[in-house]
């Protein structure tokens, strides 16, 4: 009795691994298709693409809070276990209900299928081979595996030498099968590192700019140095170089690196795309619709600008923000060649990936940077940033105007037509506020006695005129002010603070050139951005 209750459990086990073992076959084929022809997405990407559509957004902000730049991953981690449990799951229900679970198993790959056909880099032809051939080795490997535990059941139990032989055998099937789906999908990994589209970028060299910011001093002012990283100290009292703030230990630089700038979109797979096999589509309500080519972007005039970008989900004192040096052809020579009829009134933008967002077109004719960026910190833009070509408008969030990899520039009226996060309940109209953040003292326990407060703030399109901190709801304290290129890039901050022992709260506020003061609402990132001051905790010991 208790040998058959133990018989049983085996072999529950085993249809379950069986399950498990086929879907991960079927998973890892996906993979290493994907990776070896750009013509397809994985199964697995495919329906992540579907959850990360299907999402309401603040889901999605919850996500970007919680996880950062690590959701994509945990969301495909999560995505590959419950599709491998839900084999199980079928190779259970094949025990005594085995037509439903080749039914529900050729279902699961058909909806495979049906999501890798949403993707728009994914052609339909491909879609329905790959889903089909992913589903018929699933299946295949499936029925295979349940012949052989069906052939250990089938025997006398009073022999039990066949038995176990049919399950010995049974484990080595399964055992090599894991391994198979092991090594396609760690092939597969190696294939997708292809770095031919990043060794064309890195053989691209930018053309000269002509036009380059001027420093602008705490008040607006401009200086005549147009180098960033100047050590020379400014003329006016109180405003700190660029060496004079890097000194302070861990503020964040005034130029943020390729490799700090913060990621956050909705491609779970990079888009890879040869300048070659590229161009931008401008048209909609235009007279004159026209494309360009990548050789033909080279060969305008280029701008380059300072300009801090930032995600609506960026927290009061949140990560999510950086400023880079942006080179790129202005976005109003562009349209202007296109001559936008009358009722012209939004720019909608598409990226290669699916991904929409749209802005008003007065936008980029009120004197605003807004540019088609080929370049990033002096160098081609990175992939991952949105090679060949992104869009960059200063004082709009980014999920409004910052179109990576775009296609197509469409000009089209203000009413009945959203970007992608518009009916998942952001703002259409996404101006970037006034903020400030708090990057030292890392350390929540420092020492009395002379102590740098400093961190970086940003006021978009007029500049920061002044930071302000304050010390256990007391007066607020004027802090000193670093070099900003410009009013639509941050500016670094620093307070020499005589600290005695004693707890303290210490928060920053900041003030823009048209003297509006940061708000002290606190105010959530949904629908339109974070409001509130950064505090930190500190003890003075």
């Amino acid at each position: 009795m208790i040998n058959n209750l133990d018989s049983k459990r085996t072999l529950h086990f085993q249809k379950a691994l069986a399950g498990m073992v086929s879907a991960a076959l079927a998973i890892a084929f996906g993979e290493l298709v994907a990776s070896i022809t750009s013509k397809t997405t994985s199964l697995i990407l495919a329906v992540g693409e579907l959850i990360v559509d299907i999402t309401p957004g603040d889901v999605v902000r919850t996500s970007i809070e919680t996880l950062g730049n690590s959701q994509k991953v945990v969301l495909l981690t999560v995505i590959t276990i419950l599709s491998i449990l839900f084999g199980g799951f079928l190779g259970l229900l094949s025990r005594n209900h085995p037509d439903m679970g080749y039914s529900l198993f050729i279902l699961f790959g058909v909806f495979g299928g049906w999501t890798l056909n949403r993707d728009p880099l994914t052609s339909t032809v491909a879609a329905l081979s790959l889903s089909a051939l992913a589903t018929l080795i699933g299946v295949t490997t499936f029925f295979l595996l349940n012949n052989v535990l069906d052939r250990s059941v089938s025997v006398d139990f009073e022999d039990p030498k066949h038995r176990y032989a049919n399950r010995r055998q049974f484990l080595n099937w399964a055992t090599g099968i894991s391994v198979a789906a092991g090594a396609m999908t760690g092939v597969g990994r190696l294939l997708l590192k292809d770095d031919t589209v990043q060794n064309i970028r890195e053989n691209i060299v930018l053309p000269d700019v002509k036009e380059k910011n001027k420093p602008r001093t705490g008040n607006g002012k401009t200086s005549e140095s147009s180098s960033v990283g100047t050590t020379t100290p400014p003329e006016e009292p109180g405003l700190l170089s660029f060496s004079e703030m890097n000194e302070i230990e861990g503020i964040s630089p005034y130029i943020t690196s390729n490799k700090d700038f913060y990621r956050i979109d909705t491609a779970l797979r990079v888009p890879t795309i040869e300048p070659a096999d590229w161009n931008l589509t401008i048209d909609g309500l235009v007279a004159n619709p026209y494309e360009l080519s990548y050789e033909e972007i080279l060969e305008m005039d280029f701008v380059k600008k300072d300009v801090t970008l930032t995600c609506v989900s960026n927290e009061v004192g949140g990560p999510l923000v950086g400023n880079a040096v942006w080179t790129g052809v202005p976005l109003s020579e562009l349209i202007s060649k296109s001559e936008p009829v009358s009722n012209a009134e939004q720019l909608m933008c598409h990226s290669v990936d699916g991904f929409t967002a749209g802005f008003p077109i007065e936008n980029i004719f009120d004197g605003r940077t807004a540019l088609l960026a080929v370049g990033m910190n002096g160098a081609p833009l990175p992939v991952i940033h949105g090679f060949p070509a992104r869009l960059v408008v200063a004082g709009l969030y980014g999920y409004v105007s910052a179109v990576k990899w775009i296609k197509r520039i469409e000009i089209c009226e203000w009413e009945g037509n959203n970007g992608y996060w518009i009916p998942r309940g952001w703002s259409k109209k996404a101006p970037i506020k006034i903020a400030s953040r708090i990057d030292v003292p890392r350390e929540r326990r420092i020492s009395a006695g002379i102590n740098a407060i400093a961190g970086v703030a940003w006021a978009p399109l007029s500049g920061v005129k002044s930071v302000e901190v304050s010390f256990n709801s007391g007066p607020w304290q004027e802090c000193n002010l670093g070099i900003s290129l410009s009013g639509e890039s941050w500016t670094q901050w620093a307070h020499k603070w005589d600290a005695i022992p004693g707890k303290y709260e210490i928060r920053v506020r900041a003030t823009d050139n048209n003297d509006v003061v940061q708000s002290s609402n606190v105010v959530s990132p949904a629908p339109n951005g974070a409001e509130g001051f950064d505090q930190i905790s500190v003890r003075v010991v």
